[in-house]
């Protein structure tokens, strides 16, 4: 009788877990569906590609990262910095040991059927619009930027987010963007202008908007 229950235990288990799954899945392919949509492509067959081709990469994006714990790259610190490493960076790691063919699968599946522009508004969709807000907050804090450093930082803004769309959680996201901020603040730093000082008197510049409402 024991024998019996137990048995009935894993497979309630194991019936809840793939049911869970089943619904994670066809989360994904919603997902992907509303990406897809928003192109109004208005053809079919091309969208149905498309749907499929965005739904096996975030298939694939999850299914790594959820069999690769952070746990899997052993506590350490970050060579660079000697910063104990934490677990956000040994996440992003082992999520980004994810076999090139998935990141090089979704990119020829999105060019295949799309213009550049068409697939850069899916990376979009991956990255919640990064690249055009946070382009528009270097504006914002660089005065008179010229023309070559609007193209070098939005260039590494766009590396970032083609990056990005490999890892699954926003932090992760955030993480990989973060990296191309600094390379940006580097490049200002390395060609005239003073980064903490252009952000310290945007802060300024805003505080004192405040309050003279």
């Amino acid at each position: 009788m024991k024998v019996l229950r137990k048995y009935t235990l894993i497979f309630v288990l194991l019936s809840l877990v793939s049911s869970i799954y089943a619904k994670e899945l066809s989360d994904l392919e919603k997902k992907a569906t509303e990406w897809i949509k928003t192109l109004e492509l208005n053809d079919n067959a091309k969208e149905k590609r498309l749907i499929k081709v965005v739904t096996e990469h975030l298939t694939a994006v999850k299914e790594w990262h959820d069999s690769h714990p952070f746990s899997m790259v052993p506590a350490g610190i970050n060579p660079r910095t000697g910063d104990k490493l934490t677990d956000l960076d040994r996440q992003i790691i082992v999520d980004s040991s994810i076999p090139a063919t998935v990141h090089e699968n979704l990119m020829d599946g999105l060019r295949e059927d799309l213009t550049t522009e068409q697939v850069e508004k899916v990376l979009d969709c991956y990255t919640v619009g990064k690249v055009a807000f946070t382009m528009k907050a270097y504006k914002e804090i660089v005065p008179n930027m010229t023309t070559k450093e609007e193209e070098v930082i939005l260039g590494n803004l766009k590396k970032a987010r083609e990056m990005a769309v490999d890892y699954k959680s926003m932090k992760e996201i955030s993480a990989i963007f973060e990296i191309y901020k600094t390379k940006n603040e580097q490049y200002l730093n390395s060609n005239g202008r003073n980064w903490h000082q252009m952000y310290k008197d945007y802060v300024k510049a805003l505080k004192e908007k405040k309050n003279k409402k």
